[in-house]
């Protein structure tokens, strides 16, 4: 069972939050890292900023939406999750 997933987070970064940092604090609890390197396995589906983005602020069956992930954090955000991410 995934604790904390499958609702509505209410989770606001704080001004200035690196894309790293905000990993860390609103996606951890369900997304371990899988290495030093490697953050996240994405789909072709999703590995794009548009869906990365979209995917995290509506959320999914299982994933949260973090609604008050927006603008430059959802930008910094999204750009970590690319660049730390392999694709599958």
């Amino acid at each position: 069972v995934l604790v904390g997933c499958g609702a509505s987070k209410d989770y606001t970064p704080p001004a200035g939050a690196s894309g790293e940092n905000i990993f860390s604090t609103a996606c951890t609890e369900c997304h371990k890292p899988l290495s030093a390197n490697v953050a996240m396995i994405l789909s072709e589906k999703v590995a794009n900023k548009e869906a990365i983005i979209k995917k995290f602020q509506s959320g999914s069956m299982r994933m949260p939406a973090f609604k008050n992930i927006q603008g430059e954090a959802a930008d910094r955000l999204a750009d970590y999750v690319l660049a730390n991410s392999e694709v599958k």
